[in-house]
């Protein structure tokens, strides 16, 4: 049985992922952003604990890192909550993952939720987004987020990380006529949080596609790159990020 984080369940992926984990006798803490956004409110029956917190905002972010730890240590996080367009992007889909890691026990486990899209980012952008946040491009929040999961596979090895495009499914971002199937959206991220690591190839640090390694964009895999994208992290944060 292992205690696991999942933010951003009130809705969607977060939700199925949660349930899902629920469901296979696992000690779920929910994360949402207030009790409001929950459309099933009995769902909480069914979780080990619930945590909330506006994960647009750094202060809201760190207490809920805090009120996390005061329920963990985890065996897993799963860092769901995610904005598509919107001018939290860049907060919500990179820099939320990053002061959640920076300020929370180390898990055993960390999944990152990427997306396709993130090929179609630009590693161009990263100073002028950190500039102007507000004009953050969903593609650009997610090739550095999944930049930032990547270079936390490196320095963290205690910490299995691991990246997760969970297709375009039909939930309230993806829309109606998403074309990929809810359920194949977040079976990949209940597996990486609990299946025996010596199952996983790689162990860590590895890019997923229901449950396929494959390869993300090159800059994501390039060091210089996620070094860049953890510098620019910890200067718009004012947290670093401990090894």
């Amino acid at each position: 049985m292992a205690l696991v984080l999942v933010t951003g369940a009130s809705t969607g992926l977060g939700l199925a992922t949660a349930t899902a984990l629920a469901a296979d006798g696992h000690d779920v803490v929910l994360h949402a952003r207030n009790a409001g956004r929950l459309d099933d409110p009995g769902v909480l029956e069914r979780m080990h604990d619930v945590v909330y917190g506006d994960l647009a905002q750094l202060d809201a972010t760190v207490q809920v890192a805090r009120q996390a730890d005061a329920i963990g240590p985890f065996d897993a996080v799963v860092h769901n909550a995610g904005v598509m367009r919107s001018r939290d992007t860049l907060a919500v889909n990179t820099v939320a993952p990053f002061v959640l890691t920076a300020t929370m026990t180390a898990p055993g486990r960390s999944i990152v939720l990427s997306s396709g899209m993130h090929r179609s980012g630009s590693p161009q952008r990263l100073e002028a987004d950190f500039a102007d946040p507000g004009r953050t491009s969903y593609e650009d929040s997610k090739l550095f987020v999944t930049a930032l999961a990547l270079a936390l596979a490196r320095r963290r090895p205690q910490t299995l990380t691991h990246v997760v495009d969970p297709g375009w499914v039909p939930t309230r971002m993806g829309g109606p006529s998403a074309p990929d199937d809810l359920e194949d959206g977040h079976r990949t991220q209940v597996w990486l949080a609990t299946a025996d690591a010596e199952s996983l190839e790689p162990r860590s640090g590895g890019y997923w596609y229901h449950r396929v390694a494959r390869a993300p964009h090159p800059a994501a895999a390039d060091v210089t790159f996620q070094e860049a994208v953890v510098s620019a992290l910890e200067a718009r944060t004012g947290i670093a990020l401990p090894n």
